[in-house]
C-alpha cells in the first residue's frame, strides 16, 4: 500500500495516490474484492478535483462493478464491490441486515488497558465542524465496536489493535478509540500532535471481509495485510 500526502494535508485538500493499477484479491460474475490504497477516496467527491476515486479506477477497467461500501480516504485495506445493479442490490441488503463481518488493524497512542472489551458510545456528526463526528449520548445513532490488543511497543509508545466493529457509523473506530484515550496514529482530523507526529498516514487498515457468497451461498473470507504491525 502506498502512502499518500492527502492524509498529513489540511481538511480539504485532495491529492489521490498514482494510479499504478488495481490491487484485486479476488473477482468473479457477482464480487469484487480489492484493496484500497490510503489516500484515495472511495467514491468522487464534489468537484472536478475529486473526481478520481477507487469507483473510478475500477469502472474504467472492470464497467458493471458499483461500490457497496465505503472506507474513509485515509483508510487502506479490503473492500468488496458488486458486479451489476442485482447484485448490488443484495449485497446492500447484507450490509443493512450486519451479515458482512469486518476487521480491521490499528496502531493507536498509548497502551491499551484492558487489553480487550467493548466500545458503546452513540455517534453524531459534529455539524459546526463537519466532516467531524462525536459523541451524543442524547442524538447520537448507537454505535458499537470490539478491540483487542495484539503488541504493544515501547519504544514509541503504541498498540498494535484488532478492532471489529458491530455499527459501521462514518469515523466510527476514530471516534471511539479517541474516545477512550487511544487516538490512531496519524490521524489528521482527531489525533493531537503527539499521535500524528508518530506516523506518516492514518495507522487504520481493514484487513478481513467474510459473508455468504450472494450467488454460490458458500461461506467465504478474504483478508488483506496491513502495511504496518
Amino acid at each position: 500500500m502506498s502512502t499518500n500526502s492527502s492524509c498529513k494535508l489540511r481538511l480539504g485538500d485532495y491529492t489521490p495516490p498514482v494510479d499504478s493499477g488495481l490491487d484485486i484479491i479476488y473477482q468473479d460474475d457477482a464480487i469484487l474484492i480489492v484493496n484500497k490504497p490510503s489516500g484515495l477516496l472511495s467514491v468522487p467527491g464534489r468537484g472536478e478535483e475529486k473526481r478520481d476515486s477507487l469507483a473510478t479506477r475500477v469502472q474504467s477497467r472492470i464497467a458493471d462493478a458499483m461500490i457497496v461500501h465505503r472506507l474513509d480516504m485515509c483508510t487502506s485495506g479490503i473492500m468488496v464491490m458488486a458486479r451489476g445493479r442485482e447484485m448490488h442490490r443484495v449485497l446492500n441488503r447484507m450490509f443493512q441486515e450486519r451479515r458482512i463481518d469486518k476487521r480491521y488493524r490499528a496502531l493507536v497512542d498509548g497502551k491499551i488497558d484492558p487489553p480487550e472489551g467493548t466500545i458503546n458510545l452513540p455517534l453524531i456528526t459534529d455539524w459546526p465542524n463537519r466532516p467531524l463526528q462525536k459523541v451524543d449520548h442524547e442524538m447520537g445513532k448507537p454505535s458499537i465496536t470490539h478491540f483487542r490488543l495484539l503488541s504493544y511497543t515501547t519504544e514509541n509508545n503504541s498498540s498494535l489493535v484488532e478492532l471489529i466493529p458491530e455499527t459501521g457509523r462514518s469515523h466510527q473506530l476514530r471516534v471511539h478509540m479517541l474516545a477512550i484515550g487511544h487516538a490512531i496514529l496519524g490521524d489528521n482530523l482527531y489525533g493531537d500532535a503527539t499521535s500524528q507526529n508518530k506516523a506518516d498516514r492514518l495507522q487504520l487498515h481493514a484487513t478481513e471481509l467474510a459473508f455468504e457468497h450472494p450467488m454460490t451461498h458458500a461461506r467465504m473470507t478474504f483478508r488483506s495485510t496491513p502495511p504496518f504491525g
